[in-house]
């Protein structure tokens, strides 16, 4: 299977990384905004071809498939350029900045038929298969997720601590995250509450944000995010059970008395990147919809347009 990576910055090296350990995938493209810059990735990885134009990929002979990493604000317009293509595609999480590009985005996918996924990594990672394999198996039921994602970021840098060329945004990439995984685990959310702090003078979003959910079981999930957050960083998942209580930090997980729980035979990798990755071409290989399809996960850009609704009066 042929794949070109759009956006080459920190994320687009997750999954150069990821698809390395997929047997029978190849990655032709490197597109990035600069191409000095995305020819240096290119090399490191060893893929023959890099540009700075999403179309010359798009045209190369047998290219099968197409991974956006690039800025938010072009995930929707690029996925349907892909798709338009004819290239199955998995976007970024988020998929979209606004709930229209959104709804296009999945028009596009329901046209083609093509495979369009988005990259919810949350429900890869083996820490929360485990506790979503519990869910299914009937033995447990969650009553509510606490979760916190904090960052120290009061300047527009990415994961790298490099300049971005577009601005991050607690509510749709971070929240959605949770919000996804919220319904995911619980199911369908009926209610959705948020208030936010002070926006920052020069990037104009919200620094600080407090989002509540409750899905139509009657789980809640209340979630805190910051920008202004001085350590310890990143997102931290409490699942408080009627049958256990247990802690998520990305790919580990612990009990909520902090013992470790072994989530290593989960499936085949530890990496929650990867194992989106080899869902996205498993999915294209047999002719399937994906795990965290456009469909699937439409619910939460739904719930994010009618917070940010909420937070605009």
């Amino acid at each position: 299977m042929k794949i070109a990576l759009a956006g080459a910055g920190a994320f687009g090296e997750k999954h150069l990384d990821a698809l390395r350990q997929i047997d029978g995938v190849e990655v032709i493209s490197v597109v990035g905004r600069a191409l000095e810059p995305t020819q240096a990735v290119a090399a490191k990885y060893g893929v023959g071809h890099a540009t700075t134009s999403l179309e010359e990929a798009l045209a190369l002979p047998g290219l099968d498939a197409v991974i956006l990493a690039t800025p938010t604000q072009l995930h929707a317009s690029q996925a349907i350029q892909c798709l338009n293509a004819g290239k199955h595609v998995q976007v970024e999480i988020p998929l979209c900045d606004t709930l229209a590009e959104g709804e296009a985005v999945l028009k596009a996918q329901q046209e083609t038929g093509l495979v369009a996924m988005v990259g919810h990594t949350r429900r890869f990672n083996p820490s929360h298969q485990y506790i979503h394999n519990k869910i299914k198996a009937g033995e447990i039921s969650i009553q509510q997720m606490d979760v916190q994602t904090y960052f120290f970021r009061r300047k527009n840098i990415n994961a790298k601590g490099e300049p971005r060329s577009w601005t991050d945004h607690l509510l749709w990439h971070h929240a959605a995250h949770t919000i996804d995984l919220f319904a995911y685990q619980a199911g369908p959310i009926v209610q959705a509450n948020a208030v936010e702090g002070p926006r920052h003078p020069d990037l104009g979003i919200a620094m600080d944000m407090s989002i509540q959910l409750k899905s139509e079981r009657g789980a809640i999930c209340t979630l805190s995010l910051s920008f202004n957050n001085d350590g310890p960083l990143g997102t931290f998942f409490r699942y408080i059970c009627d049958n256990g209580t247990w802690v998520a930090r990305y790919d580990d997980l612990v009990t909520g008395r902090d013992e470790v729980v072994d989530v290593s035979k989960v499936d085949v990798s530890m990496n929650g990147i990867e194992l989106q990755d080899r869902e996205f071409v498993a999915a294209i290989r047999e002719g399937r919809e994906p795990n965290a399809s456009v469909a699937q996960v439409m619910q939460c850009y739904r719930v994010l347009d009618s917070i940010e609704k909420q937070l605009a009066v």
